[in-house]
């Protein structure tokens, strides 16, 4: 069945049976490789996506629900890694393994783009479905912290903003 959607801005059409989990017609089909399996049961949240601006698990999701809408992966998020939330993930070294952060910053991405000053209650709860094992969790919230510091930032350019220089260069 031939189903159409939005992926990473650019309009997509797949021929994938229709109850095959989103996240699988991105690895498998579309050889997108940044959204990763976890537990296939929506409970970790290595898998998140975008759908519509808000973050879904892909391993539930059948491919027939992302018709006509607009799909986002962690290789949509920005062309050059730009975005403030990887830019802050990379700033504070979140990772350990890394196997979850694709999930972690599309998690941490829909919510500052719904509440751009998240207190650490906002981003407890937004972030509550997203488990990683290497317990991470103090860095990912001073990480989507300073992603939201970075957004907010008046007139950062992508070198200032990745090095953390205000001023001019010396």
């Amino acid at each position: 069945m031939a189903i159409a959607f939005t992926l990473n801005g650019k309009s997509t059409t797949v021929d994938a049976p229709p109850e095959m989990p989103l996240l699988w017609v991105l690895r498998d089909e579309l050889d997108l490789k940044g959204t990763k399996f976890g537990c296939g049961r929506s409970f970790c949240g290595a898998c998140t996506v975008h759908v519509d601006g808000e973050p879904e698990r892909s391993c539930r999701m059948p491919v027939s629900r992302a018709e006509g809408k607009e799909i986002t992966t962690i290789e949509g998020l920005s062309e050059d890694g730009a975005h403030p939330v990887q830019l802050a993930w990379q700033e504070i070294d979140v990772p350990q393994c890394g196997y979850c952060q694709a999930g972690q910053i599309m998690s941490a991405s829909a919510l500052l783009a719904n509440n751009p000053a998240p207190t650490d209650g906002d981003i407890d709860e937004a972030m509550s479905g997203n488990i990683c094992r290497c317990a991470t969790y103090n860095r990912i919230r001073a990480a989507i912290h300073r992603a939201a510091d970075i957004a907010q930032a008046p007139s950062a350019t992508s070198h200032e903003t990745a090095t953390g220089a205000g001023g001019s260069e010396a």
